[in-house]
Formats: structure tokens, sequence, C-alpha cells
């Protein structure tokens, strides 16, 4: 065999291999280079949710709480695609979306701790359904802010943050 045709069937791999490493960027990434999925938080306390990325689609649903987390999953120029907590999806204008992270409490009522342990002392304790201002994760555990109080929770008690993700 030539060298000829070893380069062009090198060269054919190396395209193929640039071509997935260009989709596979972009799967991380939307068009706003943010990474895809992320959790930003509602900016505004009434938030259309849309049957497609444009005016033209109809509501489908009315969020009516400020500062909700919600996951971004796909985007379309400046629309986004977002999930709540309930599973409620449909698209957003990125102007209604607010980079500052939240987190919901899902469990029924839980302690915050002053230390990232579950013999730490208690701060405050929260019911179901309360939003705080997510300030660092961390393994397992997760510090959020609510009434002015810092507390560490144990991550699978929260929606706003991805499994794994680490912040502070």
């Amino acid at each position: 065999m030539s060298a000829r045709p070893i380069r062009h069937v090198l060269a054919v791999v190396l395209s193929l291999a640039f071509v997935t490493a260009t989709t596979l960027a972009h799967a991380r990434n939307g068009s706003s280079g943010l990474p895809i999925p992320r959790f930003v938080s509602l900016a505004a306390k009434e938030v259309n949710l849309r049957a497609g990325p444009g005016k033209n689609y109809p509501v489908t649903w009315v969020f009516v709480r400020k500062g909700l987390p919600v996951m971004v999953t796909a985007e379309f120029e400046y629309w986004r695609k977002v999930r709540d907590l309930d599973g409620a999806e449909g698209w957003v204008h990125k102007n209604l979306l607010s980079n500052r992270r939240a987190a919901v409490v899902t469990a029924d009522l839980v302690t915050l701790r002053r230390a990232p342990e579950t013999g730490a002392a208690a701060v405050l304790r929260a019911e179901q359904g309360v939003i705080g201002r997510l300030l660092a994760c961390q393994g397992h555990w997760c510090q959020l802010e609510i009434a002015d109080r810092e507390g560490w929770l144990a991550r699978p008690q929260i929606y706003g943050v991805l499994p794994g993700e680490i912040f502070d």
C-alpha cells in the first residue's frame, strides 16, 4: 500500500474525530457558550413559560415565584428551554432569568447545619418549598442562605444543583 492512500485514510479519520469533538462540545455548551444543562433562577415575579422559543408560541404555564430555580436544558437565540422541580418544561426569554443561584427545599422538614456534617449544630429548620440562595456545594453538602442565616444541607434535600456539581 502506498503512502498516499494511508494519508487519505488518516485525513478522513482526523476529520471525523474533529466533527465528533465539535459536536460533543456543542452538546456541553449552548449558543451562549454556557454549559447545558445548568441551573438559573427566575428574575421576575411573573414569567411566561411558552410552548416554543418565541412570543408567537402559546403560554403553557406562568411562574409566579421570583427566585425559583430552573434547569436550562436547551438554548435557541434569546430563548432558554427550562425545566422546573415538577418537570414542567417550556421556553423563557433569557431576560427573565438570572444567573443568581438558588435552591428549593424538597424534603418535608430539614435542618440546616453550621458545618457540612451530620452532627454539626443546627442553624435553622426549613419546610418543603422554601427557596434559599445557594452559596456553595461540596461533596454531599450545599450551603444555603435562608432568612439571612447560612447553613449546610444534604444535597438530596434540594433542587437547584446538578449531581456532583462543585462550586463556592
